[in-house]
């Protein structure tokens, strides 16, 4: 066996390591990311919190459209829109995973990846799967059907950290005497894993991304 064939051997097998590694961190995380907002589906009411420290809560809430609860576009075209984007970032990734990228800049993409179908799933099924979550804890699979057609479920957030709750100063102009908190938005596992893979792409991976656009 050539030298040649032996350093091809050693790179497939680099290759197919790499590739049980995002499938590995894909399985973990979907199974986490859909474990954790069916528990809070099934176990809260909406609008209900648990507080686990005073700088971390539990707090169900659902996202009816695009971030930060804005419902700029028809929520059934957003969901296609979203499942589009999945399938291209996928080819993208097994683009990457061919050409051998290096693993932490694979993972940040995975993450990316993972993140968009966690979400995805809960806009394409969580509305004929649920009754809604008003008032009530929801039913799972219920006789009456559930709260949405397909493409317009709602996406469960519960992760909620107010870092610093305190009231303004009084003899601050406009706010003063307001509650202030400082980090509001409630999010999921999903929308962790996208922030996650973003910010390491740009912190750590900005040339291997302009490398791999550009190919």
């Amino acid at each position: 066996m050539s030298e040649i064939d032996i350093v091809d051997l050693n790179e497939n097998a680099l290759i197919k390591k790499k590739t049980w590694g995002v499938i590995f961190i894909i399985l973990l995380l979907l199974f986490l990311d859909q474990a954790s907002k069916i528990w809070i589906k099934t176990h809260m009411p909406l609008h209900d919190s648990y507080r686990i420290f005073s700088w971390f809560h539990i707090y169900f809430t659902e996202n009816p459209g695009m971030a930060f609860g804005l419902e700029i576009i028809d929520k059934r075209i957003l969901s296609v829109i979203r499942i589009i984007a999945v399938f291209v970032l996928g080819y993208y990734l097994f683009k990457l995973l061919k050409q051998n990228y290096s693993f932490g800049f694979l993972v940040c993409i995975t993450l990316i990846l993972v993140g968009a179908i966690g979400n995805i799933f809960d806009c394409l099924f969580y509305g004929l799967i649920f009754d809604h979550s008003y008032g009530q804890i929801a039913t799972f699979l219920p006789e009456s059907g559930g709260y949405a057609p397909i493409l317009q479920g709602k996406v469960v957030d519960m992760l909620y950290f107010p870092l610093i709750e305190t009231t303004l100063p009084s003899w601050l102009p406009i706010w003063g005497g307001n509650e202030f908190i400082f980090f509001r938005p409630i999010f999921n596992l999903a929308d962790s894993a996208i922030s996650v893979g973003v910010f390491s792409l740009l912190l750590f991976y900005r040339k291997a991304l302009s490398r791999s656009l550009s190919k």
